[in-house]
């Protein structure tokens, strides 16, 4: 491991999680991180990246010392995802937004965000609401990760009035049920299930499992966790936002910046395809590199040039 300091050049220039994890100001700022810190075989202190508890506290501690989330906690088994990665997303997001604001990054609780997938977590609107003082409405199929969602909102003072959390009844619809007439959202942001079954989820965790060391890769443990909905969907990353895109259509008037991230190269000339066919006036790409894992985000609107100059004048 590098030392403290050591900065993450791939990682957003406005990302708080440039520099190598400072274990001595996370464990100042979360004590309970103390029982998961040793000194691994580079003679570096550390924590042990395949213990899901080790890492859970790790993020706990990090929401609590760069974001002054006091209180954090997720059911046990349900996604656990790493911060630098999610902050990217919503900086690269914020500079979207700002591409229409003459490259002025609107903040405020006036610029609204959906997370389609919330999660248990609520990491997204945590990090987009405590960086730029932004609204969200988090939306989810599990009535659990909506609870512990709601929890995370409840007993955290910054985070009060300003995410809303809805339960989506229908595990064939994404934005339909959760878009209320005439509401308007200036973003919606969304990481999809990337698998295309609970196998093929197996046979990536059997594989990071190796990656990390573990023994018993037949049934491996996640280290950052996930249950079924979280980790695959039926036909996979391209299904889930095939979906998305057509239903985005029928919401073209209502949200600015519909995005997502796409984990795997190989789906984007697809989903380009499938963008030119919903006639998305214009789409855009954004590289992310977190380690030696990159990701893209790919962004859309229905909203021509005069429509978006109209929709940006009340930021």
């Amino acid at each position: 491991m590098e030392k403290a300091g050591a900065e993450k050049s791939t990682l957003h220039s406005r990302n708080k999680h440039r520099s190598r994890y400072d274990l001595k100001a996370l464990t100042d700022s979360c004590a309970e991180l103390i029982n998961f810190v040793s000194v691994n075989k580079y003679g570096d202190e550390s924590i042990d990246f395949a213990n899901p508890t080790a890492v859970k506290i790790l993020n706990k501690a990090l929401l609590k010392h760069f974001y002054k989330i006091e209180s954090w906690d997720i059911p046990e088994g349900y996604l656990c995802p790493p911060i630098p990665g999610r902050a990217d997303y919503i900086h690269y997001a914020s500079d979207l937004l700002a591409s229409s604001h003459n490259q002025i990054i609107p903040k405020g609780k006036r610029i609204k965000v959906l997370d389609v997938g919330v999660g248990a977590n609520c990491v997204y609107p945590i990090i987009g609401h405590q960086e730029y003082g932004w609204s969200f409405v988090g939306s989810d199929i599990d009535e659990i990760a909506i609870r512990s969602a709601k929890n995370i909102v409840d007993i955290n003072a910054p985070l009060k009035n300003a995410l809303e959390l809805r339960l989506q009844p229908s595990k064939r619809d994404i934005f339909k049920n959760i878009i209320h007439k005439e509401e308007r959202f200036d973003l919606t942001i969304c990481n999809p299930p990337f698998h295309a079954s609970a196998e093929e989820a197996l046979a990536g965790s059997q594989r990071k499992s190796r990656n990390l060391g573990q023994k018993n890769h037949s049934k491996p443990v996640l280290n950052f966790g996930g249950q079924g909905a979280e980790l695959w969907t039926e036909g996979g990353e391209v299904g889930f936002i095939s979906k998305m895109i057509e239903e985005s259509k029928s919401f073209k008037n209502q949200c600015f910046w519909f995005t997502s991230l796409v984990s795997k190269s190989g789906n984007l000339d697809g989903i380009y395809a499938m963008l030119n066919r919903a006639e998305a006036v214009e789409i855009r790409e954004s590289e992310m590199s977190t380690g030696n894992k990159i990701t893209r985000i790919i962004a859309w609107t229905y909203l021509n040039e005069k429509e978006q100059k109209d929709w940006v004048k009340v930021w």
